[in-house]
């Protein structure tokens, strides 16, 4: 594998990554980089955390920087659409120490938020827009943005964008910046009308594809667990509370609430991420979980394609997805930048078939094994290590008290007054409880540090509270 350096990449740009622990680029990037670099529009296929982000930011950033045009107000060089906040907001995370090393300004702009800080942003000039479609198609109509300077376009995740039923929107953005300027579009997938924007907008296109959504990942243990519906909750209780992050998904914004409300009330640490919440309980809800207060997120198809944790050792199916590509997706947020991980899908009897079509479609011959409860011992083969309940789940950092008062708030309903410790289930005894509610089956067997195929007999990742947010690499 060639070096970034042999890649063409400025050695300032190379030494940013150094330091941030990334010395080879991924299959991506080494097939990407020579032609963005060079300045040709690039057509990259790949799945999420195949290493797309940097693929994009560092030929963007070099040539912005080679190319010394001023920044003007209201006038931005460069514009990077994503599909979501979170997303715009974690690719905002990479490309920041990149553009301080080459002296370039940034501004996200997305909805959620108050305008008023976005429309100072680009009133000052800045070099790089990252945005959601709708927002700044909203700032260029109130005339504080105008894409006419742009000289580098980038669509990240085009085909979620289409999903979303962005594509009007994108199209329109595209057609605001010149025609001239470089365009580098990223996509799993070419089906929802991604291929009529390429024909549209991309120039003679280099086309590249590693690691596309329909591949999937070799480090990455498939298994479905069949089991009543009442148990699927105990169940979780217990994978959940093994050490490592979890990541759980849900069909609807109300699942999400209410399963994570359900694993909190059981002793599990856990947060919700879906369309119904502001973005400040978005940015609380992901920074409990990237700091390890939180270490189960719940959440529906808006994590899919834009959150990455580093360190996510599994993913549970709580519900099965509806379509293949969306159980791809979820299942990319474990075996990231060549780690292993495990993804479970809960199945009860009426899924069955479905679930069936769903792996067959998706190319993955799971594990399938009948599970009567949570001290089947395949939990702890799949999850290994000794469970840890803590009394009220997620327990918020107390408010300041206001004056007089003595007393402080916290979340989730839990007592902070005396800060409980832990409950802890030892590896193979089944004596401790996975919480009231339970079905009555709350003991389950840790297995603690047994070996499944190979795989040490912990998860990676364990529950240090020291997860950064992945640069996608």
């Amino acid at each position: 594998m060639p070096s970034f350096a042999d890649l063409g990449v400025p050695a300032h740009l190379a030494a940013v990554l150094e330091t941030r622990g990334i010395t080879d680029p991924t299959p991506i990037q080494a097939a990407t980089l020579p032609d963005s670099l060079a300045g040709r529009d690039v057509l990259g296929r790949g799945r999420t955390g195949s290493g797309k982000t940097y693929a994009f930011l560092l030929p963007l950033v070099a040539r912005l920087q080679a190319s010394g045009r001023p920044r003007r107000a209201g006038r931005p060089r460069a514009l990077i659409l994503a599909p979501t906040r979170e997303l715009v907001g974690q690719i905002e995370e990479s490309l920041a120490p990149l553009a301080a090393a080459a002296g370039l300004t940034s501004r996200t702009v997305f909805g959620g938020v108050g305008q008023g800080p976005q429309v100072q942003g680009l009133q000052r000039g800045v070099d790089i827009v990252l945005a959601c479609p709708g927002r700044l198609e909203d700032l260029i109509a109130q005339g504080h943005c105008d894409l006419g300077a742009v000289e580098v376009t980038v669509l990240d995740e085009a085909d979620h964008m289409a999903d979303l039923g962005f594509l009007p929107a994108v199209r329109r953005l595209l057609d605001a910046t010149p025609r001239g300027g470089q365009r580098l579009l990223f996509s799993a997938t070419l089906d929802n009308g991604i291929d009529v924007l390429v024909r549209r907008f991309l120039q003679d296109p280099a086309t590249h594809q590693a690691d596309s959504a329909q591949s999937p990942v070799a480090a990455m243990d498939h298994h479905v667990l069949h089991l009543a519906r009442e148990q699927r909750v105990p169940v979780l209780v217990d994978l959940a509370s093994a050490p490592g992050r979890t990541v759980v998904f849900t069909r609807t914004k109300y699942g999400a609430k209410a399963l994570a409300r359900q694993l909190n009330r059981h002793g599990v640490p856990a947060v919700e991420l879906h369309g119904n919440l502001s973005q400040g309980a978005r940015t609380r809800n992901m920074d409990a979980f990237h700091s390890g207060r939180a270490t189960t997120l719940v959440a529906t198809d808006i994590a899919a394609r834009g959150i990455h944790v580093d360190d996510v050792a599994l993913v549970v199916h709580a519900d099965p997805p509806a379509e293949h590509k969306a159980y791809l997706h979820r299942s990319g947020r474990t075996a990231r930048a060549g780690a292993a991980g495990t993804v479970i899908t809960l199945m009860t009897e009426d899924q069955v078939g479905d679930v069936r079509s769903l792996t067959r479609a998706a190319g993955i011959k799971p594990t399938i094994t009948r599970v009567d409860g949570p001290r089947h011992p395949v939990l702890a083969d799949l999850a290994p290590g000794e469970r840890t309940l803590v009394a009220g789940g997620l327990v918020e950092a107390p408010a300041a008290p206001a004056q007089g008062s003595g007393k402080a708030g916290a979340g989730n309903g839990a007592k902070t007054g005396g800060s409980r410790p832990p409950r802890r289930r030892r590896g193979g005894s089944g004596s401790g409880s996975a919480g009231n509610g339970a079905g009555g089956s709350g003991a389950a067997k840790a297995g603690g540090g047994r070996r499944r195929g190979g795989r040490s007999g912990g998860r990676p990742g364990g529950r240090s509270g020291g997860a950064r947010v992945s640069e996608s690499h």
